[in-house]
């Protein structure tokens, strides 16, 4: 499995804890998983393996609530993607990751509180160019959802943007996954734990997308704001202190 039992066991529970939270908030539960995938695993190892967990959980996810999907919203936010994967795959390392990390701590913070020009996520050229940003970075700090989810934040109805986020964060995964392999990474010893972290996953998923209808609309407007916030400043503060 590529790990000992106990800490295989806490990371599949970490999984349903984090599916959870997402599926009620739309994000927060990637970037948890990671910082904790980050202490028990090779750095070498932990964005691979976060990237085919976190396919699994965003396909859940975006399975579950597929009717609420907005499809316009992905196309050029994906076909960007493809661009942003190959390049951060080559040319990301040309700098520190913990500057990376901070830069999207500060891009959320600002994108999350300050006003949106109405109209500005929708068109193709910001979607594109969008999603070229977001692969790049997130093939070095492996949970780029934060950053992905100032392009959707705008969708008035929260079950359209939970879904919309899940799909686009499912296909980000997937090249970024497709990438990995290509440049060498071997999945196998780690087979099991991914599929086990998926399974709890989805479970995670179906609870939080039944509590997502129960959370009053002011209620989930703050607390995805606030996570998405709490999430940024982690990265700054982390990016500081290293």
């Amino acid at each position: 499995m590529g790990v000992d039992s106990p800490t295989a066991i806490a990371l599949i529970v970490l999984s349903f804890v984090t599916s959870l939270i997402t599926a009620t908030f739309s994000l927060g539960g990637g970037s948890l998983m990671i910082a904790a995938m980050a202490l028990v695993l090779p750095p070498v190892v932990v964005v691979p393996v976060h990237a085919c967990v976190q396919f699994g959980s965003n396909a859940g996810r975006a399975w579950v609530q597929r009717a609420h999907i907005q499809w316009h919203f992905i196309l050029w936010l994906t076909a960007g993607a493809l661009v942003g994967s190959i390049l951060g795959g080559r040319l990301a390392f040309l700098l520190p990751e913990k500057w990376f990390a901070a830069a999207i701590g500060v891009f959320v913070l600002v994108t999350t509180w300050l006003p949106q020009p109405p109209g500005l996520a929708d068109r193709r050229t910001v979607q594109f160019f969008g999603g070229v940003i977001v692969s790049a970075v997130g093939m070095v700090v492996g949970a780029a959802g934060p950053l992905l989810a100032a392009f959707v934040r705008g969708i008035p109805d929260r079950r359209q943007l939970v879904a919309t986020h899940a799909m686009l964060n499912s296909l980000q995964h997937v090249i970024k996954v497709v990438v990995f392999a290509a440049m060498g990474f071997v999945f196998r010893d780690y087979v099991l734990l991914i599929l086990a972290m998926v399974a709890a996953g989805f479970v995670g998923t179906t609870v939080g997308s039944r509590l997502l209808t129960r959370v009053p609309e002011r209620v989930f407007r703050f607390g995805f704001r606030l996570l998405l916030s709490a999430v940024a400043i982690g990265l700054i503060w982390q990016a500081l202190a290293s």
